[in-house]
């Protein structure tokens, strides 16, 4: 029993990390590849200060790593395949009744998969 409840703790720390718009759309954004902080910040319509911050948030978790380039720094997914986990969630929404339509469920997937 002790295994299970840690890793149920470890799980519970990757969702609580998740658990903001902001990250959830950054996981995706970094899903192709790397980017740097202004290229976020401009793909998703938020401060540069802002995509710092949460990147602050998630390197610790190992959720993304940075990549120096001279003065950039280039940031992607530790695991890709977090991405896919966030995508997969997607299928959660489409059976509750939510303020979501299903038309943006697919709008988002669509985005997310390519």
């Amino acid at each position: 029993m002790p295994q299970r409840a840690g890793v149920a703790r470890e799980l519970a720390e990757i969702f609580k990390i998740l658990a903001h718009p902001d990250r959830i759309r950054i996981v995706e954004e970094l899903r192709p590849g790397e980017a740097d902080v202004h290229s976020l910040a401009a793909r998703l319509g938020l401060t540069d200060t802002r995509i710092s911050q949460h990147l602050a948030l998630m390197r610790p978790h190992r959720l993304v790593e940075e990549r120096r380039d001279g003065r950039h720094h280039l940031y992607h997914l530790t695991q890709p395949d977090i991405a896919q986990w966030v995508t997969q969630g997607l299928s959660f929404l489409e059976g509750r009744q939510h303020a979501v339509t299903p038309e943006a469920i697919a709008f988002v997937r669509r985005a997310w998969s390519a």
